[in-house]
């Protein structure tokens, strides 16, 4: 469903050995905003919702609800480092289209 980086699966490792509260694992939303209609969401979380899909990849626990899933179907996430931003990177085979933050889709 979900394929993440080596470089993302050390973000999300690093995020969720500093978290302050334990995290479980590691969402992913798709949700009404953003540019261009849609803007992924991401986030640590304590324990799994009530139909979401658990992914596991690398030791990582993804949990991504049922109104994100058919959005986010074969979608890579990548981790990136540049001088002028950094953060992650979503390349969604979904996406008919996304702005120029790369936030946001439709």
């Amino acid at each position: 469903m979900i394929t993440l980086t080596d470089k993302a699966v050390a973000a999300v490792k690093t995020a969720l050995s500093a978290a302050s509260e334990p995290a479980e694992g590691f969402r992913i939303m798709v949700e009404a905003g953003g540019c261009s209609g849609f803007k992924y969401s991401m986030g640590l979380e304590s324990v799994p919702r009530e139909g979401d899909a658990i992914i596991e990849t690398d030791g990582i626990k993804l949990f991504v609800d049922a109104g994100t899933q058919p959005h986010v179907a074969g979608m890579a996430v990548d981790f990136v480092t540049g001088l002028e931003t950094s953060g992650f990177v979503f390349d969604n085979p979904n996406a008919s289209g996304k702005c120029a933050c790369g936030k946001s889709c439709s």
